[in-house]
């Protein structure tokens, strides 16, 4: 398991699900208490990373609220806070509607011989149009 896929999971088993079990609207993690857990010394980095990524507040239904630290925000000290929402309040980013329509094409292009090939097809019909309508102004 990847160190950020640990950070992630501990985060809920130690964080997210005893808030949510009390009924809590808001609660924090602070990442030093995380490296501290896991004995990740030397990983604030990827803790405060992962305790932030759209993942991990996409799986257990969070928005972060706060974040307290230094100007940096990689250290032991950072705390986030984050409150519960409802499943049906997450509202679509810009980024997520983007990221939705990765691969749209793929099996377009493949049935097309691929990206590459396509291209080249356009270029040379686009090409013969160029020579066809020289050829159409020259006569005219």
């Amino acid at each position: 398991m990847k160190n950020a896929d640990r950070i992630r999971l501990h985060g809920k088993e130690r964080y997210v699900a005893p808030a949510r079990s009390s009924k809590q609207k808001r609660f924090s993690i602070r990442a030093g208490d995380v490296v501290q857990e896991l004995k990740l010394a030397g990983y604030t980095p990827a803790v405060c990373s992962a305790l932030k990524t759209e993942e991990f507040l996409q799986e257990n239904n969070l928005r972060l609220v706060g974040k307290s630290g230094p100007p940096s925000g990689q250290s032991t000290t950072v705390v986030y806070t984050y409150e519960f929402i409802d499943p049906s309040e997450q509202i679509a980013t810009p980024d997520d509607s983007w990221l939705k329509l990765r691969g749209i094409g793929k099996d377009i292009f493949a049935a097309l011989g691929g990206g590459e090939a396509f291209i080249r097809q356009e270029r040379a019909s686009f090409d013969r149009e160029d020579r066809d309508n020289e050829g159409k102004a020259a006569n005219s």
